[in-house]
């Protein structure tokens, strides 16, 4: 692992704590250059409440829905260098993130779906899932999302930030009877507020989890609002 300031540090696998990779930095950073192929950048995550790297467009996805997750309370990007024999050579693998959750850690790789069938991402992939599901660890192989809800959690991300908001108005929508009520009509439940505001605050509950809409079809005016129980 890689620590904050810079040192590499070398650990047995089977006594690496989830608590020390919660805190490492990234094992590697991305590079930019003239003609580069991958979507490198970073993302401000609500989750942590600092920038996390992604080196790829389907690594942003991977990203906003981690951010989005409820059950996310830490992200990692590019967390560890993990080296295994397997059949007789080394082999090394840096996963493109670790999740902490409240059901334990899982360790991320984001792949596009074409690129599976793949022999040396298949073989990689499976030594990496027996690595880590000997700890007891949860392992993802992550591919493209459906395209509504993609676009609906980028979309609500635009909202994330809660110091934008006025903590008055958003307990007054709090406090409001949205329940089955269409999202177009919903930013007039507060008469004398701006419907701007009103309607930006309730994006910002959908992205709390404290109000709720479908996010599989694309959001529109007659999509209904509804309460998590």
């Amino acid at each position: 692992m890689r620590r904050q300031d810079g040192t590499a540090e070398d650990r047995a696998w089977a006594s690496t704590t989830a608590r020390s990779i919660e805190s490492a930095a990234p094992w590697r950073t991305f590079r930019w250059y003239m003609g580069q192929k991958h979507y490198s950048g970073t993302y401000w995550s609500a989750t942590v409440g600092d920038l996390v790297i992604y080196e790829s467009r389907l690594e942003l996805a991977r990203l906003l829905f981690a951010d989005f997750d409820a059950s996310v309370r830490g992200i990692v990007a590019q967390p560890f260098l993990l080296k295994k024999v397997v059949e007789g050579k080394v082999r090394k693998h840096i996963p493109d993130y670790f999740l902490v959750t409240e059901d334990g850690p899982i360790v991320v790789d984001v792949k596009p779906r074409r690129r599976l069938d793949d022999p040396v991402v298949d073989s990689t992939f499976a030594w990496t899932r027996r690595a880590v599901e000997e700890r007891g660890w949860r392992y993802e192989v992550w591919s493209e999302p459906p395209p509504a809800e993609l676009e609906n959690i980028r979309f609500l991300a635009g909202f994330r930030r809660e110091w934008l908001f006025d903590p008055e108005l958003l307990q007054k929508i709090r406090g409001a009877d949205l329940d089955g009520v269409p999202l177009g009509e919903a930013a007039g439940c507060l008469p004398g507020h701006e419907e701007e505001h009103v309607r930006a605050a309730i994006h910002h509950l959908l992205w709390k989890h404290e109000l709720c809409v479908d996010l599989t079809s694309p959001l529109e005016s007659s999509t209904l609002v509804g309460r998590l129980a």
